[in-house]
């Protein structure tokens, strides 16, 4: 093992999670880890016989220290076992968003550089539609095994082995190698994938102050994000537990925190504000959950304090980041995304780098004291590594303003990302999409308001000449191109898009126009749209 003597680096004991693992399950063998929706549960020890199960198995199919996996799984058992038996090995473990499609699966792939893939069985026929990069095998878990034309195919038995002997490594895992590559949304053009180590992961899991080894954290955020990634790095890192389920369900989230004892929880965008509009009940306060993040840090947060009993907290972060901005409990300057914690510098800069007034809108640029503790790059693109992290700082694309008592408020993205129900959307992926249809000559897709919280999307097509089409058929083109949460809502035809003297599209001034009296709104046209819900 690398000797290291910065007191600032996290020991590989304490932010390695196989050291970790195998920590806990010696010092604490029985205590429970995992909860999962059917009542099951994984101690200490038995999470760490079936990561060295899988990882024999993984092995065998001749996966090595340093090679990089793609994984396509929703949140369960077996995506998790995956997981920790790719870290196991020293491997690094790449989830894939379970509503990517076409293009969007191909590039994650091409990046990645994977040479095999773990799907679920229902998502694996997709892979039919792609050429998927390197990836020459894959295991198929939970279903059906189907041809898939070019690529060797696994039956789910090949990752089961009797084997629990230790696994020796071929040399020790540091803090900096590399854990998981974890995709972005796409704000400004296509997804990057997040080179993270586990000294990043670790000061991740590490910047919520409130969290111990009593905690038990439910997973509702999946876990091909940073969301859903962290909680149960933390959980490990801490000693505690998880309960993962496949999503955050407004009727169910009260039931399972209270079944299953949860102290713990993200509340991300809308998730709060669906709680409260539940009836109130007599036995709000008579539950577990102790403390949560929430955000964004509005209103709602001070009425689920109120109602719930539950402390609050907020942040700000990003996959790329490790949790630079946090509150205190109960924070009362509402709209803040926190303070800088210790050991992270941020600064708030204009175009140029240079630090703009309190209370002026910049860009937020972070840097932290310990090496390895952001993202070191992304895959495969050494021109977007070297953009965002130009003049030493980590550039992460946002609109901030910092108030004279220190507080950190979000204004608006630097660019044209849209947040919908909790998930970054690019309008450059959106567009690419639309103008596929042989019908469709250019799009421009933008946020408009929502009437709950966050965005929607709004796209305003000019279609070729001659061309009409209806707005539903556009719909049904979309619905097997993208992820379900990018379709947009609203749609509006016009003859040509407004551009700038550089030929550039005005998205300004449609983002002013926002909803005009010829915008046709799926909802309203009772056209819905659902996440595909895959079977556990």
């Amino acid at each position: 093992m690398s000797g290291h003597k910065d007191p600032r680096m996290p020991s590989p004991q304490d932010c390695v999670q196989r050291y970790l693992l195998e920590h806990h399950a010696a010092v604490q063998p029985e205590k429970v880890f995992a909860v999962w929706p059917d009542g099951s549960t994984w101690t200490y020890a038995k999470t760490l016989e079936l990561t060295i199960k899988t990882a024999h198995a993984l092995a065998a199919l001749g996966v090595k220290q340093g090679d990089r996996v793609l994984v396509w799984m929703p949140n369960c058992a077996e995506a998790l076992r995956v997981w920790f038996g790719l870290n196991y090995l020293g491997a690094a473990f790449v989830p894939v968003n379970t509503a990517y499609r076409g293009s969007l699966l191909a590039h994650a792939a091409r990046l990645s550089e994977a040479r095999l893939a773990i799907v679920h069985a229902e998502l694996a026929p997709h892979l039919g539609n792609i050429a998927p990069g390197q990836v020459e095998e894959v295991v198929v878990l939970m279903g059906d095994t189907p041809e898939i034309d070019g690529l060797k195919v696994h039956e789910s038995a090949v990752l089961d082995s009797a084997r629990t002997e230790p696994i020796a490594l071929a040399e020790p895992i540091n803090p900096w190698d590399l854990q998981s590559i974890i995709f972005t949304s796409g704000t400004t053009g296509p997804s990057k994938g997040v080179l993270s180590s586990y000294c990043h992961l670790y000061n991740m899991a590490r910047a919520a102050p409130f969290l111990d080894g009593s905690d038990r954290y439910m997973v509702n955020l999946p876990i091909f994000h940073s969301g859903g990634v962290m909680p149960v790095t933390a959980m490990l890192i801490h000693g505690g537990s998880i309960v993962m389920v496949e999503s955050f369900k407004t009727d169910m989230f009260w039931p399972i925190v209270r079944e299953t004892g949860i102290t713990t929880s993200i509340l991300l965008g809308v998730m709060g504000s669906f709680l409260l509009k539940q009836p109130e009940r007599p036995d709000d306060r008579d539950h577990t959950l102790r403390s949560c993040t929430y955000v964004p840090m509005n209103e709602s947060a001070v009425q689920f304090r109120n109602r719930f009993g539950t402390d609050v907290h907020t942040h700000f972060n990003m996959t790329e980041i490790s949790m630079p901005l946090v509150s205190e409990s109960n924070p009362t300057a509402l709209g803040s995304a926190g303070r800088p914690r210790p050991g992270v510098d941020v600064r708030i800069v204009d175009e140029n780098d240079c630090e703009v007034p309190d209370g002026e809108m910049g860009e937020l640029v972070v840097r932290t004291d310990c090496p390895w503790a952001m993202n070191h790059g992304y895959a495969a693109s050494p021109e977007a590594t070297a953009k965002a992290w130009r003049n030493g700082w980590f550039h992460t694309g946002d609109g901030f303003r910092k108030d004279a008592q220190g507080n950190f408020f979000f204004c608006d993205r630097m660019k044209d990302a849209i947040r919908r129900r909790g998930e970054n959307i690019s309008s450059f992926e959106v567009e690419s999409d639309i103008v596929a249809h042989p019908a469709v000559q250019e799009a421009a897709v933008v946020a408009v308001k929502s009437e709950v919280t966050e965005d929607e999307v709004l796209a305003i097509v000019a279609l070729r000449p001659g061309e009409t089409l209806d707005p539903v058929d556009l719909i049904a083109f979309l619905k097997p191109r993208m992820a379900h949460f990018m379709i947009p809502r609203y749609l509006r035809f016009v003859d040509e898009l407004p551009r700038t003297p550089t030929a550039k599209i005005r998205k300004v001034e449609l983002r002013e126009a926002g909803l005009t009296q010829d915008t046709w709104d799926r909802e309203a046209a009772g056209v819905q749209i659902k996440r595909e819900t895959l079977s556990t």
